[in-house]
């Protein structure tokens, strides 16, 4: 327990040490602090730890989300821009992290096993304001958050679960449904969001196919709207390989679109919520924002749920002018990485 603390400090404070210093923004300033990490949940929480490093107000509005998977860095961002919708002229800080010194699997089943080779430490923290003194400075407008829960399904609800094996070791276990409930949870989040970015004739497209599946039951496949036609860059959670592979033949991308989540999964591994700001920050690193841009950020997580957020560019990024996690090593990316062909549990 000493020693996961002293790992969540690290990585906390880390971020928020960094974030203060890149924006001159006061902790005491802050009115609302959004944690969320899946498995490591202590009292006091995450949040309070915050507050008392940074000596924040005493009434701060302090949120600690536990258990909800790699989609809780979302649903941070959404709780967050919700509490700004009623709190005028406020700052939220958001740090989404992962934990994994108390929650490595010793035992021997090879579905909890591969959560051993893809989890890694990670965090980010994310300062969003509703001051209009802090358009001009600010990186990027919050346009849209969508949000899907399958939870109501039981094979949704049991694809990664944490269990107990037969000796008694506790461990996450991926059940070999996860593709299709993840490919499921996928479509039900893009038939919500694709009115909100989608020019109108593929609008037309994906809901007259939509009509003839569900209506006249036609057995056609699902139309996937081509969402590059209106969004210029895409962070697809880390989850693994299989998982990027699927996304991409779905949506349609090519190499350049799934560039960043593939060199964050090879060069951080799976960070869970935090994996798609290692995400942006690459895009960034790489000089590819321009003003104008919209960056769409997706996540999948335990539950199960898929969640998204769009994200539009106020300001063109300078990357000489940037500290991000890639900086030190950005000349030498993107490097080959092989496509996985199948998945053994």
């Amino acid at each position: 327990m000493a020693e996961a603390r002293k790992e969540a400090e690290m990585v906390m404070f880390g971020a928020i040490d960094e974030l203060l210093e890149k924006t001159a923004v006061k902790a005491k300033d802050i009115g609302i602090v959004v944690v969320n990490c899946s498995l490591f949940n202590p009292t006091p929480s995450l949040s309070a730890m915050i507050v008392n490093r940074y000596k924040m107000s005493g009434y701060v509005e302090s949120f600690n989300l536990g258990g909800m998977g790699c989609s809780a860095g979302l649903i941070a961002i959404d709780l967050a821009k919700q509490l700004l919708q009623v709190h005028s002229n406020s700052y939220a800080l958001v740090v989404s992290m992962e934990n994994i010194t108390l929650n490595w699997y010793l035992g021997n089943d090879r579905s909890m096993l591969l959560s051993n080779c893809l989890f890694r430490m990670g965090g980010a923290a994310i300062l969003l304001s509703n001051q209009p003194s802090d358009h001009r400075r600010s990186k990027y407008q919050l346009i849209h958050t969508i949000r899907t829960h399958k939870g109501s399904n039981d094979k949704s609800y049991r694809c990664v679960f944490q269990k107990e094996d037969s000796e008694r070791n506790i461990g996450v276990s991926l059940s070999k449904d996860l593709m299709a409930v993840a490919r499921e949870a996928l479509q039900s989040n893009i038939t919500t969001l694709g009115p909100l970015v989608l020019p109108m004739s593929e609008q037309l497209i994906f809901f007259g196919i939509l009509i003839a599946r569900k209506v006249f039951k036609m057995k056609i496949k699902p139309y996937i709207p081509d969402f590059k036609v209106e969004l210029e860059h895409f962070c697809i959670h880390a989850g693994g390989r299989a998982v990027l592979d699927e996304l991409e033949k779905n949506l349609g991308l090519n190499d350049w679109f799934m560039e960043p989540s593939r060199m964050t999964l090879y060069r951080f591994g799976n960070t869970s919520s935090s994996s798609l700001w290692y995400e942006l920050a690459y895009i960034e690193a790489k000089g590819r924002i321009t003003k104008g841009d919209r960056v769409w950020q997706i996540a999948f997580g335990s539950g199960f749920k898929c969640n998204s957020a769009v994200w539009r560019a106020l300001r063109t990024i300078d990357p000489a002018k940037e500290k991000n996690p890639w900086m030190d090593k950005i000349n030498e990316f993107p490097v080959h990485v092989p496509k996985v062909t199948a998945v053994v549990f």
